[in-house]
């Protein structure tokens, strides 16, 4: 039963194998997903196989719902014959990660900007670089080392790490939120705008 008073020994060990998981995570870069087309339900056990171990949660983190949603919504290509490719595999690979702390129109914006700037290839590798980098600095002041590459304070324990987490957490969202901002004229103009405007000519 529990005593008020925290385990520590188990709170210690417990982080220590998840922080060395995190540290040897990696997520198949374009040339390492599978150049064969495949059919939704082993798109979604491939992905759920990649992303998984990111999830604290139980609840299913693809579904053949929502791929259908994603490409009505036009976050990502349309199957070919209801086939999907290695391009299909990496926006689903980004979507699944990044909606857990984008809306899905930010997650739009986001791909579509990137993808503009190193291609659809080299923004998923780079995605998945920075996302593996960023993994290891969490994993290393998780373990109090300190980091100079990640913005926290120096006075980091166990009894804080939680609250200085959250609090970059949120700041790091509303810098990406400000940064989508200030970049949507760099994004092309959504074909329905364009009708309306061929139309008032």
């Amino acid at each position: 039963s529990y005593n008020g008073v925290i385990d520590m020994s188990t709170y210690t060990a417990e982080m220590e194998e998840w922080c060395q998981k995190l540290e040897n995570y990696h997520l198949p870069r374009w040339n390492e997903l599978p150049d064969i087309e495949l059919y939704m339900d082993q798109v979604v056990t491939l992905i759920e196989k990649h992303v998984r171990f990111l999830s604290l949660h139980e609840d299913k983190l693809l579904t053949s719902a929502m791929i259908n949603n994603y490409v009505k919504l036009g976050l990502m290509p349309k199957p070919e014959k209801k086939r999907y490719e290695r391009t299909h595999l990496a926006y689903l690979i980004v979507i699944t990660l990044l909606k857990q702390v984008l809306t899905i129109t930010e997650v739009k914006d986001g791909i579509l900007l990137q993808s503009r700037i190193n291609g659809t290839h080299g923004a998923y590798d780079l995605f998945c670089q920075e996302l593996e980098h960023a993994l290891k600095r969490i994993a290393s002041t998780a373990q109090l080392v300190q980091d100079p590459a990640i913005l926290v304070d120096g006075d980091l324990t166990k009894e804080n790490l939680a609250v200085k987490m959250v609090s970059n957490a949120y700041a790091y969202k509303l810098l990406t939120e400000k940064i989508l901002s200030i970049r949507q004229q760099d994004l092309p103009e959504p074909a329905e705008s364009k009708e309306k405007s061929k139309k008032g000519d």
